[in-house]
């Protein structure tokens, strides 16, 4: 099966690749979920997110926004010592500070969609070098949720995650993702 030029031959990329990346979420808590992973992943491969997910989710409470925004500096500390996850406090921090954030927003799926006009980007990319790492777009976003309080949402961020949830189908046109998404 022909895939994108960035996933390799690690099964669990290729599944994240051929059944998530780039497919329209809408669902609040998956949002949240891949907004707070993306920041995770700032300055490591998408690969150590995604060998580290599942205990991301048991140690984050199921990404629950509610008790993440309630985490204590002890909770924070304990996932410190867990080498199941990216041990990094700034990131740790950020994940409460983001989950208070996004509990202040009336509507953030609505919110978010909106930088992209509630409908998904259909980009027609052929090669690697097509493939930007921020556009204007994340820009926007980026700059919509510092100003609403996040942390870790750059606009490098803010594209990866629009990628990731299918708010811009980035499948180059050599993948068969590509036109399966499209049909």
């Amino acid at each position: 099966m022909p895939r994108c030029f960035w996933c390799t031959d690690d099964p669990l990329y290729q599944a994240y690749h051929d059944e998530e990346w780039g497919t329209p979420q809408r669902d609040p808590g998956q949002l949240f979920e891949m907004l707070l992973l993306e920041g995770f992943q700032a300055g490591l491969s998408w690969i150590t997110v995604l060998k580290k997910r599942a205990r991301y989710r048991e140690v984050m409470f199921g990404f629950d926004p509610h008790r993440l925004a309630q985490m204590s500096d002890e909770e924070i500390e304990e996932r410190m010592l867990d080498p199941g996850i990216i041990r990094n406090r700034l990131k740790l921090n950020a994940a409460r500070r983001n989950a208070r954030a996004w509990l202040a927003l009336e509507d953030p799926a609505t919110l978010l969609w909106s930088f992209v006009g509630g409908q998904p980007k259909i980009n027609h990319f052929t090669v690697r070098g097509d493939v930007p790492a921020v556009t204007d777009e994340a820009k926007a976003m980026s700059k919509a949720l510092q100003k609403a309080g996040f942390t870790f949402v750059g606009p490098t961020i803010c594209y990866a995650f629009m990628q990731a949830t299918g708010m811009v189908m980035d499948h180059t046109t050599d993948c068969d993702r590509y036109a399966a998404l499209l049909r």
